[in-house]
C-alpha cells in the first residue's frame, strides 16, 4: 500500500514521544509579527545561547534588557571585543560585499544568491524550545520562528519568480487562436515555479510587513516592441520610471491578519497584465508544515477581452527534524470565461516510499468538451512533456518545457540607496547582511525592530480608531 506523505507524517509523530511530536517550524509564509514578548525573549535566549555577552574586560553585557515599559527587548550595542580579544563581526568582514567607501553594499548583498546549508539537528535547543508550542493541526500563524531558517529576502520578492521567464509570459499576447493562447498560458504558469525554488533546502522568505512594498522590472531585448521614440516612461503606470517595452512588477502587503499579500504586473505595449492575491494559512502536520495558498490570479488580454483565471498549489515543508525541502501539491485550475478553455493540473506529492519529488499531471480541455484535448506530465522543476489526444496531431509525448534549459531573465530592482523606507530590500537590508555573516544575533535584533515599529504602529491606529490604507491604488 502506498501512503500519502501527509499521512505517514501523522502516523510517524504518533509513535514519538509527546516532547518530539510537539516539533514545529513556523509555516512558509505565516505572520510573526505579534508574538509575545515573552516568547521573543525565549527565542533570543535560544539562539544566543544566553541572554548576556562576555566582553574582554570580563564584564556582562546584556543582549536582552527591559525597557521603560517593562517589556524585554534585544539590547544593541557598537561592536565589542569577544573574551578572546578577537572583535566581532562587523561589515568588512571578507563574507560581505563592501564598497570602496567602506560600506555595504546592499545590493550586492541582495544579488548574492550562495546560501548557507540549514540543518534542524544542529540547533537543538531552538528546536526544544519550539517543541513545547504546537500539536498536530494547530493553526501556525503566530508560532515564532528562529532566525537562522529565514530566506535572505522577502516574500513579495519571490513573488516576483512568476516571471522567471517573462519571453514566455509574454508571448501569451502574440498567439492568434484561442486554443494557443490558453496553451501558452499554462506553458507559462508550470514554468513560474521552479525558479523561486533554487535551493535544495527549504527556508522561509521575510514576512512583509503591513504596507511593504516590492517593485521591479525585465528587459527583453529579443522581444522588441516599439522604437526608441515611441518607448517613453509610462509616468501613470504602476513603476513611473520604467518603459513601455518593459515588463513591470509591484507587490504589496495589503493585510496583517490575516496575511494577504497582492501584486500586478505588465506590459504596457503587449497590453498585457496579471493580478493576483494569495493570503496564506498555514498548519502543523507532525513532521511536515502545510500551507495552503488561498486566492487567484488573473492573466488579462487587453486588447482581446479575454481573461484567464488561476489558482495556487499548496506548500509543504518537509523533513522539518533534520534536513527541510519544500514540495507543491494539490489541484490547480486554470480557466478563461470568455472562450471556454480550460485546464486542471495536479501537483503531486512525493510518497513516502519511492516515487519522484516535482511530479505535476495536467489535462488542457476544450469549450464544453469533456475529454482533454492534451495531457501534461513531467517534473515542475525539470522537463514537462505532452501530447495531443485529439488526433490533431501524432499522439506522442514531446517537450513542453524544459525549465532547465531555458534562460532564466535577471529582474531589474533600483538601488536600496534610492528606494524608499517600505521598499523590501531597504526594509529588511540589516537582517540581510546579518543571515549573510551568519550573525544570528544581529539578525535577530534587526529583525525584532521591523517587527516592533510595525507593532507601534498598529498600537496607535487602534488607538486613534485609524484605519489602514494601502499604498498602491492601481
Amino acid at each position: 500500500m502506498e501512503y500519502s506523505q501527509e499521512a505517514v507524517d501523522i502516523l510517524n509523530t504518533r509513535t514519538l514521544s509527546e516532547h518530539t511530536a510537539r516539533l514545529s517550524v513556523e509555516e512558509h509564509y505565516a505572520s510573526a509579527e505579534d508574538s509575545t514578548s515573552n516568547s521573543l525573549k525565549k527565542q533570543d535566549s535560544l539562539v544566543s545561547s544566553n541572554t548576556t555577552s562576555i566582553s574582554a574586560t570580563g564584564q556582562t553585557v546584556p543582549l536582552v534588557g527591559a525597557g521603560s515599559d517593562g517589556v524585554h527587548r534585544p539590547v544593541s550595542h557598537d561592536p565589542v571585543p569577544l573574551a578572546s580579544g578577537v572583535p566581532r563581526k562587523s561589515y568588512d568582514s571578507k563574507a560581505l560585499p563592501i564598497r570602496t567607501d567602506g560600506s555595504l553594499d546592499y545590493d550586492a548583498l541582495y544579488e548574492d544568491e550562495s546560501d548557507n546549508d540549514l540543518s534542524m539537528e544542529s540547533h537543538g535547543s531552538v528546536v526544544t524550545h519550539l517543541l513545547s508550542q504546537v500539536k498536530i493541526g494547530m493553526d501556525l500563524t503566530k508560532v515564532v520562528l528562529p532566525t537562522f531558517i529565514l530566506e535572505r529576502r522577502s516574500l513579495l520578492e519571490m513573488y516576483a519568480d512568476y516571471f522567471a521567464h517573462p519571453d514566455l509570459f509574454l508571448r501569451i499576447a502574440d498567439l492568434k487562436e484561442p486554443r494557443e493562447r490558453m496553451v501558452q498560458v499554462v506553458r507559462w504558469y508550470l514554468s513560474a515555479y521552479h525558479a523561486g525554488r533554487k535551493s535544495s533546502v527549504a527556508k522561509k522568505p521575510y514576512n512583509p510587513i503591513l504596507g511593504e512594498i516590492f517593485q521591479c522590472h525585465w528587459d527583453t531585448p529579443e522581444l522588441p516592441t516599439g522604437d526608441e521614440a515611441s518607448n517613453v516612461e509610462v509616468k501613470d503606470g504602476p513603476i513611473p520610471w520604467c518603459r513601455r517595452d518593459q515588463l513591470t512588477f509591484i507587490a504589496e502587503q495589503v493585510s496583517h491578519h490575516p496575511p494577504i499579500s497582492a501584486f500586478y504586473a505588465e506590459h504596457y505595449n503587449k497590453k498585457i497584465s496579471f493580478s493576483a492575491h494569495v493570503w496564506t494559512k498555514s498548519k502543523f502536520l507532525g513532521l511536515s508544515i502545510g500551507v495552503h495558498n488561498i486566492g487567484q490570479g488573473t492573466v488579462t488580454l487587453c486588447d482581446l477581452n479575454e481573461e484567464y483565471i488561476v489558482t495556487f498549489p499548496n506548500g509543504y515543508g518537509r523533513s522539518i527534524l533534520t534536513i527541510p525541502w519544500i514540495e507543491l501539491g494539490g489541484t490547480i485550475t486554470i480557466t478563461c470565461p470568455q472562450t471556454g478553455y480550460r485546464a486542471d493540473i495536479d501537483f503531486i506529492t512525493k510518497p513516502f516510499y519511492g516515487g519522484k519529488k516535482n511530479r505535476i499531471q495536467g489535462e488542457i480541455y476544450g469549450p464544453n468538451d469533456k475529454k482533454s484535448f492534451i495531457s501534461i506530465s513531467g517534473e515542475w522543476s525539470g522537463l514537462m512533456e505532452y501530447k495531443f489526444n485529439d488526433g490533431s496531431k501524432p499522439s506522442k509525448f514531446e517537450t513542453f518545457v524544459d525549465v532547465n534549459s531555458i534562460p532564466i531573465y535577471k529582474k531589474k530592482v533600483r538601488p536600496v540607496a534610492e528606494q524608499d523606507e517600505n521598499e523590501s530590500r531597504k526594509v529588511w537590508r540589516e537582517v540581510t547582511a546579518g543571515l549573510k555573516m551568519n550573525d544570528i544575533e544581529k539578525a535577530t535584533n534587526a529583525k525584532f525592530q521591523v517587527e516592533q515599529k510595525q507593532r507601534e504602529e498598529a498600537k496607535e491606529r487602534k488607538e486613534t480608531f485609524g484605519e489602514w490604507e494601502t499604498k498602491v491604488n492601481k
